[in-house]
């Protein structure tokens, strides 16, 4: 089981490389990763184990974030209205965003990361609405549309899996400006 310490932190290179690509079939090493990826999500969502184990909740895990270089990330995305229900639960596999909407999305209060200790003040912005292609565990291609909470936590897992941290994308002068045509989601 992971634990905070397992999760590497902003200022290890391999969070700034480009993960490598899956091959299939899936190895015994890459299954227990993307297993022990979602139990560290199940976990740290659940607020007895979280305190228990100190975790911090985090709702997507790239395998990079536990120094593995390799183009895989996990995602368990409550619903903002329901929070006892989940949007959306799966890993991706050699995931690449293949088209995104030209509207622009942030989080009100801003993006955090386990791998990145200090807050960031600073909307983030991301497509609204993106398609992603991936790989199952069966290697086989599949399609993913999603908009909205979802779709900002996958692109920031994809964007772990090519080296960019969330404040890469800030508006390093003026971190609070976004696009007036923003949707804000609180």
């Amino acid at each position: 089981m992971y634990l905070m310490d397992d999760i590497t932190r902003d200022g290890n290179p391999v969070l700034r490389k480009v993960a490598q690509k899956v091959t299939f079939p899936l190895s015994k090493e890459n299954k227990q990763l993307a297993d022990d990826m979602m139990e560290y999500l199940v976990n740290s969502q659940d607020p007895v184990l979280g305190q228990k184990y100190g975790l911090r909740a985090g709702v997507g895990l790239a395998a990079p974030q536990v120094g593995e270089s390799v183009a895989m990330a996990s995602v368990l995305v409550p619903n903002l209205e329901e929070p006892d229900q989940i949007d959306l639960k799966m890993t991706l596999i050699n995931p690449v965003i293949v088209s995104q909407s030209v509207q622009v999305t942030a989080l009100g209060e801003g993006e955090g990361c386990l791998s990145v200790d200090e807050d960031v003040a600073g909307y983030v912005p991301r497509a609204n609405k993106i398609t992603i292609k991936y790989d199952d565990f069966d290697g086989n291609s599949q399609t993913l549309k999603l908009k909205g909470y979802p779709a900002i936590v996958c692109q920031h897992e994809i964007d772990h899996l090519n080296g960019y941290l969330f404040y890469d994308k800030i508006n390093k002068s003026q971190p609070m400006k976004i696009d007036d045509s923003a949707i804000i989601i609180e």
